[in-house]
């Protein structure tokens, strides 16, 4: 099954949180009770976004983190980066180190291939997009993928 962990999906709730007005520090306190996660999960996720430069923080009474790019400018590869490591199916796909198996594995540059399609469909939203609803029957076109290949967005 591939799926990102629960503290990514919490993570990318907490940057779309922050999206909907990004120029107001909000802390941790704050967003956990917005988005109903508990305000540890809120902390331990803000530390870790602001550690790799996405959200900014300021100390004091007026402080808090708010987002370090305006959302139009963060894409959900970057949230998923930052809370996983670099988007990897499978341990090959992960970099190009070499592997033992690789002298006899048919399907290493396929897998390669259908992560560099994965990141670049997640690269092309943005967490202003994330903020958005989205309609029913709205597709997403993958650049790059197979002609005539799209998958209806949720």
């Amino acid at each position: 099954m591939l799926r990102m962990s629960k503290l990514t999906d919490y993570g990318i709730v907490v940057m779309c949180h922050l999206a909907r007005d990004p120029a107001t520090p909000r802390n941790a306190g704050d967003i956990s009770a917005a988005i109903q996660i508990a305000q540890p999960t809120v902390s331990k996720i803000l530390k870790l976004l602001a550690r790799e430069g996405l959200l900014e923080s300021r100390r004091g009474a007026k402080g808090g983190y708010r987002l370090a790019r305006p959302p139009e400018a963060i894409t959900v590869t970057e949230i998923i980066d930052a809370m996983e490591g670099p988007i990897a199916l499978t341990e090959c796909s992960a970099d190009d180190r070499h592997c033992a198996q690789e002298p006899h594995c048919s399907v290493r540059s396929n897998w390669q291939w259908i992560n560099r399609t994965i990141r670049r469909a997640l690269d092309g939203i943005t967490l202003a997009e994330m903020v958005q609803a989205r309609r029913p029957g709205l597709e997403v076109r993958i650049e790059g993928a197979a002609p005539g290949a799209s998958c209806p967005a949720g």
